[in-house]
């Protein structure tokens, strides 16, 4: 017989013991729990990864994050011949961990205050800067002092305190150059030493390379074995190769200071350049400075390279430009003859030679010999309206050399709207127009290199500037500026400023060699824009005359009253130019030079004026 199942009294209610507190009750609550606290974190999540991310991962990041910078080694500055006229050395940098040292901040600051020569306050400073793992004590020690202090921090019980590598800038040949390198300031706050001047100005970013820098975790301290790191390596600077011959160099810096000195001026200029190549070899300022130490020398302006930044008028020396444009235009020949009276009326001014005379009869190689300013203008009374200013345009007088100096001028020459017959009378002699040192030395080098003028290039190869611009020796070009043949003529008379009996500069001339040249003496003018009484007198000219290597130019600036081109540039130009050519084993032609005509007779012909 089958069972049944006899019904409970309560069907359908729980039984007893499944109430509240019973197994599925609970489950459905701890769910519920689970379900509210996985929200939370999914909304703190989205808060992290997508409304701020950044912030909240760097904070992530600096917790226990340790971080130290890795200079870049400078690169070197070198002359033509790889010999290094700035580099970089071994140095270290000591750096604090203010975590551990702001607890005996005071004494440790004294200690180092008093073995660095550093500010007691600022170190102390550093020492204890809140929230930081890594802070600057003092930048590029030498490697021993800097590791010395450090042990000694450590043996008296300091701790906190470590090295890195930061390289030296150096200097080796001291004042050699130094207006055209240029120094580094002391380091910034961000770690990086400023270039204040010249090539290291210039060339600053090509020179600095990158920084690098070392990330990783530390506890209590010290870093973690195991923890997180990150590497990058830095990138060390490109090396500047210059023309420079810094053996030369040396010598022109001191001839040139002793020709300074010794005229009683304010400062002068000297330069060398290959007369081919537009190279130039020397360039020398006085006064200069110790590269290695340009805080003994105050005055910022010495700096600079003057040979660039200063402007002047020529004088005398621009007149073989004249001469050279002449002939070049047909206009007149090295023979051609000239009535030249003791003085000549211009629209506003009456014109002089530097020596009282009466009439005298003088061919252009005479007016050029005897530098002779009534000479000059008469003969440039041939031009055609603007043609001496087209000329000198090309000779490269109002525009930049572009060597890739800070500070450069452009040289200044009267606007056409300016230029009326009195201001081309004063042109044509050297005066109303201004130009730099190494604009005038690329000049006379246009007569010395057959009539084409070549860019002069003080870097070897080509570089960048931080402004942009590539240039050296791969960037420099060249045009003819007047045909070889008025580049001969004019040579010929340039040698002839040297003839001890006919020239104004014998005392410029180089035993053994054939030397082409040409005095200058010009006004100088003040700020207002007028003449003061001083003066700027130089040489300019090339050897072997009849077969040019090297252009030598020489000025100095407000020497005593009496000096001239010929009596105070002229004996330093000869020194220099002798050296140079001793220095490269360049040997005298062996020609005699060409006899020109300075003067003509009464009864001859081909009388120009």
């Amino acid at each position: 017989m089958r069972r049944t199942r006899t019904s409970s009294p309560r069907a359908g209610r729980p039984r007893l013991g499944s109430g509240r507190g019973s197994s599925p009750f609970r489950l459905r609550i701890g769910f519920l729990v689970i379900a509210v606290v996985l929200s939370v974190f999914a909304g703190r999540l989205v808060q992290l990864q997508g409304l701020d991310p950044n912030s909240y991962a760097a904070m992530a990041a600096a917790e226990g994050t340790a971080v130290v910078a890795l200079p870049a080694t400078r690169g070197e500055i070198l002359d033509r011949d790889g010999e290094p006229l700035a580099d970089s050395v071994a140095g270290l940098m000591i750096i604090a961990d203010p975590g551990l040292t702001a607890a005996q901040a005071p004494a440790l600051a004294t200690l180092l205050a008093r073995r660095l020569d550093l500010d007691y306050v600022e170190t102390l400073e550093r020492l204890r800067v809140p929230d930081s793992q890594f802070q600057y004590v003092a930048r590029q020690l030498p490697a021993a002092q800097a590791q010395r202090v450090v042990d000694e921090a450590t043996e008296a019980g300091f701790v906190g305190l470590t090295t890195r590598d930061d390289p030296i800038r150096t200097y080796p040949a001291g004042d050699v150059a130094a207006n055209v390198l240029g120094f580094l300031g002391r380091p910034s706050e961000s770690g990086r030493a400023r270039p204040l001047a010249g090539l290291e100005a210039t060339f600053g970013d090509w020179l600095a390379g990158h920084d690098g820098e070392a990330r990783y975790q530390v506890g209590d301290g010290n870093r973690l074995p195991l923890g997180e790191s990150r590497l990058q390596e830095p990138e060390d600077g490109q090396d500047l190769t210059t023309t420079l011959d810094s053996n030369l160099q040396w010598y022109v810096q001191r001839a040139l200071r002793d020709t300074v000195r010794k005229a009683g001026g304010e400062s002068g200029i000297a330069i060398v350049m290959d007369s081919s190549s537009g190279e130039v070899l020397a360039m020398a300022d006085h006064p200069t400075y110790d590269a290695s130490d340009p805080e003994a020398t105050p005055d910022q302006e010495l700096y600079k390279s003057r040979a660039v930044t200063d402007i002047y008028e020529p004088g005398s020396v621009e007149k073989v430009l004249t001469m050279a444009a002449l002939i070049d235009a047909g206009k007149l020949t090295m023979d051609t003859r000239f009535s030249v009276p003791g003085e000549l009326a211009t629209d506003d001014t009456v014109v002089h030679d530097y020596w009282e005379h009466g009439v005298l009869r003088l061919t252009t190689a005479g007016i050029v010999a005897k530098s002779s300013n009534v000479g000059t203008v008469l003969a440039s009374e041939y031009f055609a309206k603007g043609q001496l200013r087209s000329y000198l345009e090309q000779f490269g007088i109002t525009r930049k050399t572009g060597v890739g100096l800070a500070g450069e001028q452009a040289g200044l020459l009267p606007t056409a709207a300016q230029w009326t017959d009195a201001t081309a009378a004063r042109v044509a002699f050297g005066q109303s127009l201004s130009v730099t040192a190494l604009q005038m030395t690329a000049a006379v080098n246009t007569i010395a290199n057959g009539g084409v003028r070549v860019d002069p290039s003080v870097i070897e190869g080509s570089a960048v500037t931080d402004g942009g611009a590539t240039v050296g020796t791969e960037q420099a070009t060249s045009r003819r500026v007047v045909s070889e043949e008025a580049a001969r003529q004019t040579s010929l008379m340039m040698e002839q400023v040297l003839d001890p009996e006919e020239g104004s500069a014998p005392a410029a001339a180089v035993p053994g060699y054939r030397v082409a040249g040409k005095t200058g003496t010009a006004q100088r003018v003040n700020e207002e824009g007028f003449y003061d009484g001083s003066t700027t007198v130089s040489f300019g000219g090339f050897a072997p005359a009849d077969d040019p290597r090297l252009t030598v130019y020489v000025a100095v600036h407000d020497p005593r009253a009496g000096s001239g081109g010929g009596s105070t540039a002229g004996p330093a130009f000869a020194k220099i130019m002798g050296v140079a050519l001793r220095h490269y084993g360049i040997p005298p032609t062996g020609s005699k030079p060409e006899k020109v005509a300075t003067e003509w007779g009464p009864g001859d012909d081909n009388l120009a004026r």
